[in-house]
């Protein structure tokens, strides 16, 4: 083969190879932005366990604010805590998952630093996770009812009803939880026992079994007291509020999880994590700050 005839080849077998690169860029750039919020934010949690480290590359590295008070900001604080985990004992099984708007909200059982059950927030902008919040609870055993901190329905629908949704979820947590106007709750919750589906720790199904247990905190003077909601984010029948108050009079954070039909409230999962005082908190974000 003559030189010129050789260099013609070269040339040609060079293009073909960064035009397959740039193909394969591509596609793979297309997955990605094929992806939903909550894709991304669902790959991020269960990489945790997988230590795949693609979904990092769905966070703004320039902007991640991180509202969980344990955690140092930014990259760097979600990196240390991946690393100061035991090796092989991440685990992370995402059960519900819905977004509203810039927001998508993930409901997990994990093993963190033991097992816990934990409600995930990610803000999106442009595609990136820009800032997290998050509440964390101990794992417990089955509630007088029998259920878990996770069990229950899990499929979205009724989208068509997802602000009515919410406005019953902000109604109820106004209503009944802040301002403690007892009377009205069968506005918000059916009466009979099968109407309302509790996943609390410590509470059984129905009004009467969660009229026992409040009255039973207040009797030994640690009423749970809700005094601000934070936020009410839905898809469809499924809502959560986020509030601020006080449980075992510790200041928390209450995040409920609200399943509803036909207008009403009829299923119920909660975490309540206690909010660390100023000087152990590792940032400087607040707990809250929608």
């Amino acid at each position: 083969m003559n030189k010129k005839l050789t260099k013609l080849v070269t040339s040609a077998a060079m293009t073909t190879a960064i035009l397959a690169s740039t193909g394969c860029l591509a596609t793979t750039e297309d997955k990605e932005m094929s992806l939903s919020n909550t894709d991304k934010a669902v790959s991020l949690i269960r990489s945790i366990e997988t230590g795949d480290q693609t979904p990092v590359a769905y966070i703004n590295p320039e902007k991640y604010i991180q509202h969980n008070l344990a955690v140092g900001d930014g990259l760097a604080g979600f990196g240390a805590v991946l690393q100061a985990l035991p090796k092989g004992s991440a685990k992370a099984d995402v059960k519900r998952a819905f977004q509203d708007g810039e927001y998508v909200v993930l409901h997990t059982n994990y093993n963190f630093f033991g097992p816990k059950v934990g409600f995930d927030v990610f803000r999106f902008e442009e595609g990136l996770i820009v800032e997290h919040w998050d509440n964390l609870a101990e794992k417990a055993e089955p509630n007088p009812s029998g259920r878990t901190q996770l069990d229950g329905q899990t499929d979205i629908h009724d989208l068509d009803k997802t602000a009515a949704n919410k406005q019953v979820v902000a109604g109820f947590v106004e209503t009944i939880l802040i301002k403690g106007e007892m009377d009205k709750i069968t506005n918000y919750i059916g009466e009979q026992e099968q109407e309302y589906l509790q996943h609390n720790t410590a509470v059984g199904d129905g009004l009467a079994a969660l009229g026992v247990a409040l009255g039973a905190l207040a009797e030994q003077g640690m009423p749970m007291i809700y005094t601000q909601n934070h936020k009410v984010l839905g898809q469809g029948n499924f809502v959560l509020s986020i509030s601020e108050g006080k449980f075992l009079n510790e200041h928390v954070a209450f995040y409920d999880l609200f399943r509803l039909e036909n207008g009403k409230i009829v299923e119920h999962w909660d975490t309540i994590e206690t909010i660390p005082a100023k000087v152990e908190q590792k940032n400087d974000n607040g707990k809250f700050n929608f």
